[in-house]
């Protein structure tokens, strides 16, 4: 053998050897349903994302099941590509999804990609910020406690059921109850507020999402609104993930210092998804056939909204979950799940809703639990009483028919009673600013109402809000503004201002 050729030779081993890599792989040996089980990876972790080389090109998918001998992933995508003997790697990324402002107006699926047609979203990826979608709450001591009201602009809510800045409140009825209704008329009441919010659609048809993005533009609130969507056509997976998404994003503007709303629209239907992706994966079923650990699912969800104290930026994450029950069954199982985890629930009563009493709240079953830490000076003062008469009257409701046969304090509480429900309706996408609610409950529970004829409240209170808009909107409405309370002086006007227009209300 010539000298040459043993050179040669010396120098293609040697670069062999430089150029030998160990990589940790594994390959598919079963699919079906938008699950694979995958033999090899012992190195992955819980939630890592998963490269799937297939004929197709590159799919990814999520590491759900850690088991002895396989792994249990969850395709993220077209689950169709994906068939047995495809080779897999690990990234040794835990899930994460690229967060900034730049989400702000657009629609994103649960991983951050553009579901608007509207193009990329963030122009340099590597520059975007990534936050996880599993994230461990904020602990005991980083937070405060809440204290600042987030306003609906739903009367009936801002006064009885206040929610404030940081809080979980649950919105809760059956279908067709106007939950999601109550949601929007939050965010766009949030305009000026200097509000982030997140509206996260699980399981939704596609035209509802569309309709939800309609109203938001056609009321300028896209501007400050960021869409996560999960329709009831896209996998389980995706339906899994986007709360998880949604708290994500909402936890960027937190840390940024900021407020930030978030609504799950809605976690029954993520229950479902779970369920669905866990018998898949063969985990034991409990009650109701769902895995013994979706209590745990919701709770690690909603921890994640909280009022960060001032030493950790002082942002917050406010969290609206929805949940369907069927036919008023609150104790079912995912129902009292969320009401033990969340601060308090807004009751949607069915009853209710078909009298034409809408918001269809139920007084009675809904509660807050931060209560009037969540509420502002001027409301506390005027909405103080307002829990107790409606109460008073629910229990009189059924001797309405034998008005004339009561007493004249029995007759009186009724006819108040009449007159607080009818104030207490309120149109779908009409939030009412809290200056104005303030005013109209003064109204109300002052008895200056109580000689109107009920057909005519609704009339009264538009008229009464512009005419106070015209002619006393620096000395009332801005001063309540200004000082979240109402002085004896603000009082006054408004007393006078109230007695003057009941003059002229014809």
């Amino acid at each position: 053998m010539s000298y040459e050729l043993v050179e040669k030779l010396k120098k293609e081993i040697e670069g062999f050897r430089d150029d030998a890599k160990f990589e940790n792989v594994g390959s598919v040996i079963e699919v079906g349903d938008g699950i694979a089980r995958i033999r090899g990876l012992k190195t992955a972790k819980s939630m890592e994302l998963l490269s799937i080389q297939t004929r197709a090109g590159e799919r990814f998918a999520l590491a759900f099941n850690l088991e002895e001998s396989f792994i249990g992933v969850v395709i993220l995508g077209d689950p169709t590509a994906v068939s047995v003997g495809d080779t897999v790697r690990g990234s040794g990324e835990i899930l994460s999804l690229p967060a900034g402002d730049e989400l702000i107006g657009r629609v994103v699926n649960p991983l951050g990609e553009p579901a608007d047609g509207k193009g990329v979203i963030f122009k340099h990826q590597k520059d975007a910020q990534r936050y996880f979608l599993e994230r461990r709450a904020a602990g005991v001591v980083e937070r405060e406690s809440v204290n600042t009201p987030l306003h609906t602009g739903i009367k009936s809510v801002d006064a009885m059921i206040p929610i404030g800045r940081g809080q979980r409140e649950l919105i809760i009825g059956d279908r067709g109850t106007g939950k999601t209704a109550i949601a929007l008329d939050t965010i766009l009441n949030q305009k000026g507020e200097n509000v982030v919010c997140v509206y996260v659609a699980v399981g939704q048809k596609n035209s509802k999402i569309a309709r939800i993005q309609r109203i938001l533009e056609e009321h300028d609130a896209l501007k400050y609104t960021i869409m996560v969507s999960a329709p009831a056509s896209a996998p389980a997976a995706f339906q899994y993930l986007a709360p998880f998404a949604g708290a994500a994003i909402g936890e960027y503007f937190m840390d940024a210092g900021k407020d930030a709303l978030v609504v799950y629209d809605d976690l029954s239907k993520h229950a479902d998804a779970y369920r669905e992706l866990s018998l898949l994966l063969k985990r034991p079923p409990g009650r109701e056939a769902y895995p013994g650990d979706v209590f745990y699912l919701h709770s690690r969800l909603l921890e994640r909204a909280a009022k960060l104290s001032k030493e950790n930026g002082g942002g917050s994450l406010t969290a609206l979950p929805i949940i369907e029950t069927k036919l008023g069954d609150v104790a079912a199982y995912i129902p009292t799940n969320v009401i033990s985890i969340t601060d308090g629930q807004i009751y949607l009563e069915s009853g209710l809703f078909y009298k034409g009493v809408r918001p269809a709240v139920n007084v009675g079953l809904s509660v807050s639990r931060v209560g009037s830490s969540a509420q502002t000076k001027a409301m506390k003062r005027v909405a103080g009483q307002l829990r107790l008469e409606l109460a008073q009257f629910r229990e009189l409701e059924a001797f309405v028919q034998f008005a004339s046969d009561l007493d004249e304090s029995t007759r009186k509480k009724i006819q108040r009673g009449q007159v607080l429900v009818e104030i207490l309706k309120q149109r779908d996408l009409e939030p009412m600013k809290f200056t104005k609610e303030v005013a109209m409950l003064y109204a109300a529970l002052g008895g200056y109402c109580d000689d109107i004829v009920h057909t005519d409240l609704a009339r009264f209170e538009k008229e009464f809000i512009a005419y106070l808009e015209k002619m006393h909107k620096a000395d009332v409405l801005d001063e309540i503004e200004k000082t979240r309370a109402l002085s004896d002086t603000a009082e006054e006007k408004l007393k006078n201002a109230i007695e003057h227009f009941k003059k002229i209300f014809s």
